[in-house]
């Protein structure tokens, strides 16, 4: 079985993006052979209201039995917890909140109140370092980078959260891993759609020196190709039961 833990749908507001629809991310999985797809609704990362965007994304859930809908979280609004209660209601693998998106601190009170919430429900609490590369972004686009100082504030910050970090390449993960303790470090996990495949080999560095059981397959798609993910393990050659982890079981660790 094959999981994608980062896909979207949905308009991106800084250029043209091909195969937002849920038709279109359906087709995808089909032709990478993916099983099924944790899904955020683009626009809503762009929104005032993020969560106005949650009814259509278990609607759409719903109708394809391949996507899993992980809603967005705006801490800083009113009634934000009924937010993490829907979503537990839905059977959502986890919930979204990505602060400098949203204007807020990534250290501050509102994230720190979230994370607590998301570990006393047992909620994964995803959050993208970006979504695109610094050399293409649009000049109306400011949004910086989420710093690797605090994914280690965040998960210091209480003893039941669980992190699932995208889009963080082999530096910002070192820098994570290697500054957290080995319990810290135990819930924290790393999407490979943004690290480096051969020849760099900087997933294979990070497979040996920080191990399999902390990463797991997604494709950041409609904004990546879902195919180089897919390659980056074909051309790594892995044991069947280190494919198998990040491909399937570690995902299923994270949300259980």
């Amino acid at each position: 079985m094959r999981i994608d833990c980062n896909a979207f749908l949905g308009a991106y507001p800084w250029r043209k993006v091909p195969g937002t629809s849920p038709d279109a991310l359906a087709q995808a999985l089909q032709r990478t052979k993916i099983d099924a797809a944790w899904i955020t609704h683009l626009p809503s990362l762009f929104w005032r209201d993020p969560t106005e965007g949650n009814a259509w994304l278990y609607e759409t859930a719903r109708k394809e039995k391949r996507f899993r809908p992980v809603p967005t979280v705006h801490p800083a609004l009113a009634e934000w917890e009924q937010v993490i209660a829907d979503a537990a209601n839905a059977g959502a693998p986890a919930v979204r909140c990505d602060p400098l998106y949203l204007g807020l601190d990534p250290t501050g009170g509102e994230m720190r109140v979230l994370t607590a919430a998301c570990g006393a429900a047992r909620m994964p609490l995803m959050l993208a370092v970006r979504l695109e590369d610094g050399r293409q972004r649009h000049p109306n686009d400011h949004v910086p980078e989420l710093p690797a100082a605090a994914v280690r504030s965040l998960i210091r910050s209480d003893a039941d959260v669980r992190l699932l970090v995208t889009h963080a390449d082999r530096a910002f993960i070192e820098e994570v891993h290697f500054g957290s303790t080995p319990e810290e470090a135990r819930r924290v996990w790393w999407d490979i759609c943004w690290i480096w495949g051969p020849p760099e080999d900087h997933l294979a560095t990070l497979l040996d020196t920080i191990g399999p059981e902390r990463f797991v397959f997604g494709t950041g798609q409609p904004l990546r190709l879902p195919e180089t993910s897919v390659a980056k393990l074909d051309l790594l050659d892995l044991p069947r039961e280190k494919r198998e982890a990040i491909e399937s079981k570690n995902v299923g660790e994270l949300a259980s």
